[in-house]
């Protein structure tokens, strides 16, 4: 059997998650085994007594699987007879999950980049799925949430030593309750005002496409 059909067959056959795997071609006649270890040269061949150990890999490190089958037609090409053998495959590494931050965690990160003296706040929570909606509003029910993003999600206030909204510990324990939930999504804030000093007023209103927010 050629050593192009040989090699079809011990791909056909390994672990679709297959990261980098040796082979042994053994080739009994020393000068054609030194001719094909010349031919599987780029993919740094060694000589061990009667055969040319090489490997391939699909992480970058040495030559391909396409690129074996040419250096191996190249050999079949000079007629030279050998088997070729799997001696052993490596796994690629599931890559690493990544944390995802909790809603929760997400406001407080948006707050600590906010002015020292912020007083108030226009902010979104885009939930990831729609089905969360109606859910998601029981458990932010005292944030007063508007839906009037156009998205999955609600708009809402949030103020600090006055002004209108609910103040930001309501907020991070209404967030709490989605994530003790699993209602998953992000928060950001899209407006917030800073230095304001209201007189005969409790507040500001934002004005958001023409309506006051």
């Amino acid at each position: 059997m050629r050593l192009v059909e040989q090699w079809n067959g011990i791909e056909s056959g390994l672990d679709p998650r297959w990261s980098d795997l040796r082979l042994s071609l053994r080739i009994d006649a020393r000068e054609a085994r030194e001719r094909a270890a010349a031919l599987l040269g780029p993919a740094g061949p060694g000589l061990s007594g009667n055969t040319v150990r090489f490997y391939v890999s699909r992480s970058g490190h040495g030559i391909g699987p396409e690129a074996a089958r040419r250096l191996l037609g190249r050999i079949d090409a000079e007629t030279i007879p050998g088997a070729l053998t799997l001696v052993g495959t490596s796994e690629a590494e599931a890559p690493a999950q990544v944390a995802r931050p909790t809603l929760a965690a997400e406001w407080q990160a948006a707050l600590e980049v906010l002015p020292s003296d912020w007083s108030d706040v226009l902010a979104e929570l885009e939930l990831d799925s729609s089905a969360d909606v109606d859910r998601g509003a029981v458990l932010c029910a005292p944030l007063n949430p508007i839906q009037s993003t156009g998205r999955p999600g609600f708009r809402f206030r949030c103020a600090s030593a006055h002004g209108y909204g609910a103040s930001a510990s309501m907020v991070a324990r209404c967030l709490a309750r989605l994530d003790e939930n699993g209602i998953t999504g992000h928060i950001r804030i899209t407006r917030s005002l800073s230095d304001v000093h209201p007189v005969g007023t409790q507040g500001a209103t934002f004005l958001v496409g023409r309506r006051p927010a």
